[in-house]
């Protein structure tokens, strides 16, 4: 199984948090096989928006949500 990574962002009520306002639209940039391509996308689209401290890009790791028992960060059972 590809380690999936899927890039998208949108306006946020505060640019601390992940609280992404959800009456706009989220701009959704795509879904990657590995880390390294999504990382490249999220880059671009930030960049993009970079003056405007209202949108936020992030990537999220699809893979650890289908398989959540593999994910290295917790102690295994």
């Amino acid at each position: 199984m590809s380690k999936l990574h899927l890039v998208f962002g949108g306006r946020v009520s505060d640019p601390t948090t992940l609280d992404f306002d959800a009456s706009a639209k989220l701009d959704v940039v795509g879904i990657f096989p590995d880390y390294a391509s999504a990382e490249k996308a999220w880059r671009a689209a930030a960049q993009r928006t970079v003056d405007d401290a209202e949108m936020k890009y992030v990537i999220v790791h699809l893979h650890r949500l289908l398989e959540p028992d593999l994910d290295p960060t917790k102690p295994a059972a």
